[in-house]
């Protein structure tokens, strides 16, 4: 058990606090033995992920808190030399900047990104938890900053609820992250359903998705809208039906790049 960084995205409103803090933080000040002076430009210990989804006007986004994950079994430690990476009782891990100068190797050995190299000083440097705040009996700065509470940090003991069901980066690597994200939204597939006769939108029609064997249902709303929301990534089969109007098929929507807006999608009435 050790320090774990929590991160609820559905509570990120994309303020970008936490991202200006931390380099207030470090850019200006020298915090050994953990950490040199951070550059102004080009590092972001923690760092904030924009996703655009779908397309105009069903467009949705989210904000990821990204950071080093403090693993359990640490890329980095394992090509450092001389004990320049370290990880400390409580979990975090450390760069030492006096004894990392010059292993570029550490910044490359990250498979998450978050190991910066700092050309001018030539030294691996990131996130390290503000250790040096910890010590003072204070939580991180982006922790402190974060006013809508998405960012928390504790004892892993205590966010056992949180942590169950929550997910990490690049979980196949193996490496143990303990920064934990939950809410993460998935795909969706959107669209509006009209009458081009009668130029009005059509509610209630019946909208039946599948992939595989799983399958997910909806209606069309006041303005003819469908949505399936928080899906996995993959190709999709949708039908749409109304009564009396002749039925439509997607046979493939492909949700793996991005979320789909199907637009302005007209059905026509039987007979017509």
């Amino acid at each position: 058990m050790g320090k774990v960084f929590c991160i609820d995205v559905a509570k990120c409103s994309g303020c970008y606090n936490c991202q200006f803090a931390c380099k207030e933080e470090h850019c200006t000040n020298e915090w050994l033995p953990f950490a040199a002076k951070q550059p102004m430009t080009g590092q972001f210990w923690l760092g904030i992920e924009e996703h655009v989804e779908g397309s105009k006007p069903k467009v949705k986004i989210h904000y990821i808190p990204v950071l080093c994950n403090h693993c359990e079994d640490p890329a980095c430690m394992k090509v450092a030399k001389d004990g320049a990476v370290y990880k400390r009782e409580d979990g975090l891990v450390i760069i030492d900047p006096e004894k990392a100068k010059g292993q570029k190797e550490i910044a490359q050995a990250c498979p998450y990104g978050a190991v910066y190299w700092n050309e001018e000083l030539s030294l691996p440097q990131k996130c390290t938890g503000c250790a040096h705040l910890l010590a003072e009996g204070k939580v991180p700065r982006c922790v402190d900053v974060c006013h809508t509470g998405a960012i928390r940090f504790g004892e892993e003991s205590e966010f056992a609820d949180f942590i169950e069901g929550a997910i990490v980066r690049m979980p196949e690597l193996g490496t143990g992250p303990k920064v934990y994200y939950r809410n993460i939204p998935g795909r969706f597939i959107a669209g509006t359903i009209y009458d081009p006769e009668e130029e009005v939108v059509i509610r209630n029609a019946r909208c039946h998705l599948t992939k595989g064997d799983k399958t997910w249902d909806t209606e069309t709303d006041l303005f003819g809208d469908f949505w399936f929301r928080d899906l996995p990534r993959g190709k999709y089969e949708l039908t749409i039906e109304a009564d009396g109007f002749e039925g439509l098929h997607f046979p493939e929507i492909d949700t793996e790049k991005n979320s789909i807006n199907l637009g302005d999608q007209p059905m026509n009435r039987r007979g017509s």
